[in-house]
């Protein structure tokens, strides 16, 4: 009989983490909260007008491909379409000038030597050329390994490889050997904040956003982010994943020694069974509340984590033809509004906010002649701590809301030249720190997981298997190898493939016990045989 899994969560981890084990004969119930697939990854919908409500833009295409093909299928076949960002998009400053980011190279060396002159462009080239070693060994020696424990960062390899992703410098430290110019290295270092971090503090390891970015594009999935992991729903289904939606899981189950998992509680009391369990939900809530208490559980609200945003999700009954699909409008005060979200935790007072119109290259996702518009704008996460830093008070939300959106209508028409965004608004809907951990269970509110620091990765980021609980498995933002979508996409596989294993190596082990059993059952007849042969020999 098949071996029976439950995963806790449709995130991008654990549909996944599903699928492989599917593939590899594993009977597996997904079991999700939510009435649909894609955790963050879902949609928005108000009267003809769709929004992403978490990531709205593809990096690192090969490993959205190379998840499909791993499943015996592709993009195309399972429906997927991915449009391409041409250009990828524009960086806004204060004084009216703007940036244009391309994988058109000639457009890039028109844009640079603006900025850095004639010699602009070969350092470009030579930065480009050190992020693309970043990502390069980071998907052959991180995304598609696994650290179960410290030993697995002496991987002769690996070694090999470290010191030449600078995990001990920031973005901003290595991005400033290339660029001379304050604007280029904003433009250069912002992306750190897809991983939900200061780029003043970021190992420089993360420039391998920019060059994904450059050298394989911005895409987007034709209907929406979701399309893709719905898309990767179906093909578990096929596979013979079961989905139960609207199914909030109350418990983890255990023995009664609590030494193994033995299924999951439901909200609605029900209960399910099976050998093992793949835990896809906020991995700090998980432990804290659907395991029993321990100072490990404890121990990961007290770890960094990744900022949380203030979200807008705005209906135009026009098209805004000043913005791109993708708009970053960048703070004069660089460092001190990095310093603002994550050292004090509050709303920076000049923020940088990133700006996305789908409908500008999928129309389907607003009425013709209108636009729908994304704002996302980084603050801190949730904290208890003092009056200046950001508190649960949902008073103390509303005005920062208020003064977030002010600050943003009045930052787009002055750098663009747009008017009256105000009044052609007709329907507005808010994402705070507050719902998305009441929505997702995010711990502290911080929308991708836990921070990335240095000791917050390889063997320092909490493991894919509970130490103490036979059985038990963690895929997803807060446990290796981390946060982004495509990043799950790896982290599901790296799981499946410890499942796998494990339970071969495991079933290997009870036949030579039950071979042991066996075998001393028959010891005493053996024992008798060999006397009554030898008797009859002499």
């Amino acid at each position: 009989m098949p071996p029976s899994v439950i995963v806790i969560g449709a995130g991008a981890g654990g549909i996944t983490t599903a699928a492989h084990l599917a593939k590899h004969g594993f009977k597996v119930t997904v079991v999700e909260k939510c009435s649909d697939v894609g955790g963050r990854c879902s949609l928005i919908y108000n009267n003809g007008y769709r929004f992403d409500q978490g990531p709205s833009l593809l990096l690192m295409p090969e490993v959205f491909i190379k998840t499909f093909h791993d499943l015996g299928t592709c993009l195309e076949a399972e429906g997927v379409n991915l449009l391409k960002c041409a250009p990828n998009y524009r960086i806004w400053f204060s004084d009216g000038d703007s940036f244009q980011q391309s994988t058109d190279l000639a457009q890039m060396k028109s844009e640079i030597e603006r900025y850095e002159g004639k010699e602009g462009f070969l350092r470009f080239l030579a930065f480009m050329q050190e992020a693309g070693r970043h990502y390069e060994s980071s998907l052959t020696h991180v995304l598609r390994k696994n650290f179960p424990g410290f030993a697995s960062m002496l991987r002769p390899e690996l070694l090999a490889a470290f010191l030449r992703m600078h995990p001990f410098e920031s973005i901003w430290a290595r991005v400033s050997r290339y660029f001379e110019s304050d604007k280029l290295r904003r433009v250069f270092t912002f992306a750190s904040m897809y991983l939900g971090m200061n780029p003043f503090e970021a190992p420089g390891t993360y420039s391998l956003l920019q060059y994904s970015e450059v050298a394989d594009g911005i895409w987007y999935p034709e209907g929406g982010f979701q399309k893709v992991l719905a898309a990767l729903a179906t093909v578990g289904k096929r596979l013979g994943v079961d989905y139960r939606l609207n199914s909030p899981v109350d418990k983890v189950l255990l023995s009664e020694r609590q030494d193994r998992v033995t299924g999951v509680r439901l909200a609605s009391g029900e209960e399910l069974h099976a050998d093992i369990v793949v835990v896809n939900a906020d991995l700090i809530y998980a432990y804290n509340n659907l395991l029993p208490q321990t100072s490990y559980a404890r121990s990961l609200q007290k770890r960094p984590a990744s900022c949380s945003s203030i979200s807008f999700f705005w209906s135009f009954d026009r098209i805004i033809p000043e913005l791109q699909q993708h708009n970053i409008f960048l703070a004069d005060e660089y460092q001190e509004s990095f310093d603002a979200i994550f050292k004090r935790q509050e709303l920076p007072k000049d923020p940088s906010f990133y700006v996305n119109v789908p409908s500008r290259l999928d129309p389907t996702a607003a009425p013709e002649g209108k636009d729908s518009v994304i704002v996302l704008v980084p603050i801190g996460h949730l904290t208890q701590g003092p009056a200046s830093a950001l508190s649960t008070s949902p008073e103390n939300l509303d005005a920062l809301v208020h003064r977030a959106r002010e600050c943003v209508f009045a930052t787009i028409e002055a750098r663009t030249g747009a008017k009256n965004l105000r009044e052609r608004l007709v329907h507005e809907y808010v994402e705070t720190p507050l719902t998305w951990k009441s929505k997702f269970n995010l711990d502290r509110g911080a929308i991708l997981g836990l921070s990335h620091s240095f000791f917050n990765v390889l063997s320092f980021r909490p493991k894919t298997k509970h130490v103490d609980i036979h059985g038990l498995y963690f895929v997803g933002a807060s446990t290796h190898p981390g946060t982004g979508v495509p990043v799950c996409l790896s982290g599901g596989k790296v799981v499946s493939d410890q499942i796998v294993g494990e339970w071969a190596e495991g079933k290997r082990s009870r036949l030579l016990s039950h071979l042991e059993s066996i075998l001393f059952l028959l010891m005493p007849l053996l024992l008798c045989g060999g006397l009554y042969l030898m008797q009859l020999s002499s």
